[in-house]
């Protein structure tokens, strides 16, 4: 498997919160740290934006277990998530980075888009359409892995991988003519969509590894 492990982090224990129910209060408090997290990451993935081998090395850099040889730290990770409160997918490091790049790529077009002038209205609506509907099927594809259902998880990255490539359609050289800002938007944005392809290729190619598993193993 690459470092985009499909289980990562799912396989927690913990999911009654110590034996307390939590209040909404409670639940605030802890996605606020989720949403830290995911702000985290997008500051981590500007450092390094310009890096190859950026995905890994801002992996690194959030302190995320990046392959299954790092196995016998498991026990002091869950140590950690105790107290930390309960698993839930916002915790799972493949919908941090996504959620991250989207994000980021969703509030500079929104900075830019507003002014006709930088960008067509009809392309800005395409441009955050697309976007949309590949973060919904990314988030969804998340849910599947949680869930242990990689067929599920293999075609809704399929069907994010197909919303990325008409963003990037959508984005061409000839859109990016319009004005200086599209330009310059285009040149960081391009970078942000080959990474949220790239993720999703590894994660289908990890998924159909996980879906051949119980077969491989029955000839063991």
């Amino acid at each position: 498997m690459s470092s985009f492990d499909p289980n990562n982090p799912s396989d927690s224990d913990d999911d009654d919160v110590g034996g307390v129910a939590w209040n909404e209060f409670d639940w605030e408090h802890y996605l606020r740290e989720q949403d830290d997290t995911i702000h985290r990451y997008i500051g981590c993935y500007e450092l390094f934006l310009r890096d190859e081998g950026r995905l890994e090395k801002v992996a690194a850099n959030m302190g995320w277990r990046l392959s299954s040889s790092e196995a016998d730290d498991d026990d002091d990770d869950d140590a950690e998530d105790d107290d930390q409160g309960p698993y839930t997918v916002h915790k799972n490091y493949i919908y941090v980075a996504l959620k991250a790049i989207h994000l980021k790529l969703s509030r500079e077009w929104e900075r830019i888009a507003a002014n006709p002038a930088s960008v067509p209205q009809p392309l800005a609506v395409a441009f955050a359409a697309a976007l949309h509907r590949g973060e919904s099927h990314a988030v969804l594809a998340v849910h599947a892995l949680d869930f242990g259902d990689f067929a599920m998880a293999v075609s809704l990255f399929k069907r994010m991988f197909g919303e990325i490539n008409r963003a990037i359609a959508i984005l061409d050289e000839k859109a990016a003519r319009h004005s200086s800002a599209l330009a310059k938007y285009r040149a960081e944005a391009l970078c942000m969509l080959f990474d949220l392809r790239e993720i999703s290729l590894r994660m289908m190619e990890d998924c159909r590894e996980a879906i051949e598993l119980p077969a491989e193993d029955d000839f063991d």
